[in-house]
């Protein structure tokens, strides 16, 4: 399965914020919208990724005033991203290898979308699904030899 296969079971709704809005815009945005990331994005470029476990470092470094620290202080620069072609295999060692519970998914300089490990799993489970309903009705209607009971 392809990450574009993935995107297209998930939808390609897009957030994004820039680098300059406060974290307490930020996760207003993550729970209004029911998301664990947003793509930091400047001057049409991505910029980095905020996902849920960069605002509890902030908020953690940032004390009673985390709310007002701008997101390039807390955002993951340069994040490893996913391309529409790349298999979910491939996609599963990169997020692994680079602890990134959420990869956006860039063809060139657009973005795609936003893969989350949920997203990786759900894929998984719908194409086991599939596969094993496959088989069961291969061995339902396997032919049978003369003479043999069904």
């Amino acid at each position: 399965m392809l990450v574009s296969e993935i995107l297209a079971i998930k939808g390609k709704v897009l957030y994004t914020i820039a680098p300059n809005k406060s974290l307490a815009e930020a996760v207003e945005i993550m729970t209004e919208q029911d998301v664990g990331s947003l793509v930091v994005f400047s001057h049409g470029q991505m910029v980095g990724m905020l996902t849920f476990r960069e605002v509890l470092v902030a908020v953690h470094k940032g004390g009673a005033e985390w709310g007002k620290m701008a997101i390039e202080e807390a955002m993951l620069s340069g994040p490893i991203a996913a391309s529409p072609n790349m298999e979910m295999d491939e996609l599963r060692r990169l997020m692994v290898e680079h602890r990134q519970r959420y990869l956006p998914v860039m063809d060139g300089t657009t973005l795609l979308g936003v893969v989350s490990f949920h997203d990786v799993a759900k894929a998984v489970l719908e194409e086991q699904s599939f596969e094993n309903r496959m088989l069961k009705n291969y061995i339902r209607n396997w032919p049978q030899e003369p003479g043999e009971e069904a």
